[in-house]
Order: structure tokens, then sequence, then C-alpha cells
């Protein structure tokens, strides 16, 4: 009897976001690739976590801007589950720093996994994915609140939401919906290492909602972006309570 359940393909699914992400699609009934690009154990975590509450998932790696790698990520995530019908980015990097001082060796390192990881990720995405599927990728609320030292990094994300609007009008005809989330500070382990809790308590006085999100709180946006929400296409969504 064939497999008609939806298939994910979640990218930097070890930690964080990702993981997240990859717990609430499968929550939601879709076998999931968990992908990771250097973290096995957190990977397998990330599945051994899945499979605890009943779903299916596989862990995958590569190096998201290595398009031979990610064929191979896509072909076993196709091969053990059946097809790919959603596929979320969150993998990405940022580095800091303002214009005047960034490392250019920092800079080439961050459009490389940012910009052509985005790019490598969504080309086999548009490939690939079913009909009546979806394809998220992730920018970041700081390509519109501009703080300082984020220059490189926002001009990375920047790139990213260009592409994902062009490629929701690529998609024409294929019943495929292209959206990317932009998340405001998020309590992953990555963004709270080095913070003060003044740090913290001024960044979670600056949404109406007056807290710091927690990585499920971008799931669930991306749960809705992958299920039911097939009337958002071609959409850039600020999941940031509201900061201005």
């Amino acid at each position: 009897m064939p497999d008609t359940a939806r298939v994910a393909l979640v990218t930097g699914a070890s930690g964080g976001i990702g993981r997240a992400v990859a717990r609430r699609l499968a929550a939601d009934g879709m076998a999931v690739g968990v992908h990771y690009a250097g973290n096995r154990a957190a990977a397998e975590e990330t599945v051994a976590a899945i499979e605890a509450t009943g779903g299916r998932a596989t862990a995958v790696t590569g190096d998201v801007a290595d398009e031979t790698a990610m064929a191979e990520a896509f072909d076993a995530v196709g091969t053990a589950f059946g097809g790919i019908d959603v596929v979320v980015h969150t993998a990405g990097a940022m580095v800091l720093g303002p214009v005047a001082e960034f490392d250019l060796d920092a800079l080439d390192r961050l459009l490389r996994t940012n910009i052509r990881g985005t790019f490598v990720v969504t080309q086999q995405a548009a490939r690939r994915v079913r009909g009546g599927g979806a394809i998220v990728t992730f920018s970041t609320s700081v390509t519109r609140l501009a703080p300082p030292g984020y220059a490189a990094y926002a001009a990375s994300k920047g790139a990213v939401e260009a592409m994902t609007l062009v490629l929701a009008r690529e998609m024409r005809g294929r019943d495929i919906t292209v959206n990317a989330v932009a998340p405001g500070p998020t309590a992953t382990p990555l963004f709270l290492d080095g913070k003060d809790q003044e740090t913290l308590d001024r960044l979670a006085a600056q949404p109406p909602l007056e807290r710091i999100a927690t990585p499920d709180d971008i799931a669930e946006t991306v749960a809705f972006l992958a299920g039911p929400g097939r009337w958002v296409n071609g959409q850039v969504i600020f999941t940031n309570g509201g900061i201005a």
C-alpha cells in the first residue's frame, strides 16, 4: 500500500528553531527529514524525540551551500518516505560587526551560507516538492529594524527575501506556496548565550506582548504556512510579537 503521509525536510533541525519546527510538523502528522550540518548527536536527539511521540523521522546531513550534498539529503528523505511535500530552510549563519571594521573573509562565508545556501536548498525544493506543498525560508526582523552591527547579516537575509518572493511567482501552476518567516528575538541557546539579564529585559520590552519569543512560537507560524495557510503566498511574515 503506498505511503500517502505528507513529508517535510527541515534544514538546521538539530537545535533551536529548526528543532521546534521539525517537532511541530511531526505533531501535525508529517514524516520529517531532520537535516544537520555538523552535530549528528543533536539531530539524532530530534529524531528520537519525534519517534517517542509516535512520529516518523530520519536524520540527513550536508553543507547547505553544496548542491551535491543537498541533492543527496533530498534523495535520502524522498527514498525514506516516498517524496517531499514541505521544505523549511531554517539553517543559516550570523556574524555581527560594524561595516567599517567587518572582516571580508567572514562576509564571504556568511553570504555563502545564507545566500548560496538558501538558493541551493530552494532550487532542490523547486524541483522536488509535490503539488499542494510549501517552501518556507527564513529571514529576520532586523531587515526592517536595522540595528547597528547587523549590516552583513541583514543584507544576506534581504537577499533571501528577494529570492523567496521571485520563487513564489516561478511556481505558478504548481500549487506550491513559497513564503519567508522573519523572526524577532527568539530564546534559542545561541541567542541567549552571552547576554546579561539587563539586555534580555530590554529585548523583551520591545514587542507589545512584552516577552521574547520561544522557538515554538516561530514553529506555529511555519506550521500554518506548511499546512492550512494555502492562500498565503509570496509573503514575508514578520513573526516578532509586534516589534515596529
